[in-house]
């Protein structure tokens, strides 16, 4: 049975580069480094399906848009008899300060529409999950800014932070939830001006 890692976001181009598909870009780079191929979507999901860090793994989009995100979900865990365990959910958080990465077990889903899917289509808030901080905006609604496109800086920044997202999900197919959590839930140092 397959590591499954599903990056959550909305599918279609005007969101390929926002916020709020954070998930989809950790995804897209473990594929990249993997040299696996997207397939067409099925179980509602685009899927990547290969080696990576030594396990046979399956990497998903799902098709649904973000709310919808546990019928994929359900789907794919069901279809490939995955245990939670095996599961990894990546995705965007407000509330960790842009380029912070946090790796937990379980809890609840923070308020984040995507995540509160996964948990109500699995029925357990015991779900490994990686989030990728991109912050809170200063003002305005939360939901325009996670809909809308990285600032500038944080467009320079972006690269490193999703490669640090990707290198966060290899140690975890490699070495365990706990061994992933101890390196990568440490702060960073912030970056001098406005995030």
């Amino acid at each position: 049975m397959p590591a499954l890692i599903v990056g959550l976001g909305n599918p279609g181009p005007e969101y390929a580069r926002t916020r709020h598909n954070a998930g989809f870009l950790c995804v897209e780079e473990l594929a990249r480094r993997g040299g696996l191929k997207w397939e067409r979507p099925r179980l509602k999901a685009a899927q990547a399906r290969g080696k990576l860090a030594g396990r046979d793994v399956v990497l998903a989009k799902p098709q649904t848009y973000m709310n919808l995100s546990g019928t994929s979900v359900a789907q794919l865990v069901k279809w490939y008899k995955t245990p939670l365990s095996d599961l990894l959910i990546v995705y965007d958080e407000l509330d960790l300060p842009f380029g912070q990465l946090r790796l937990r077990a379980g809890g609840s889903a923070g308020g984040h529409n995507g995540l509160t899917s996964v948990l109500q289509q699995l029925r357990t808030s015991e779900v490994p999950r990686l989030r990728i901080g991109v912050g809170r905006p200063e003002w305005g609604e939360p939901k325009g800014y996670l809909l809308s496109r990285f600032t500038k800086e944080q467009t320079e920044r972006l690269p490193a932070l999703i490669d640090r997202a990707a290198d966060a999900a290899e140690l975890w197919l490699r070495e365990g939830l706990i061994a992933a959590m101890n390196r990568y839930n440490q702060a960073v140092e912030p970056e001098s001006g406005p995030g």
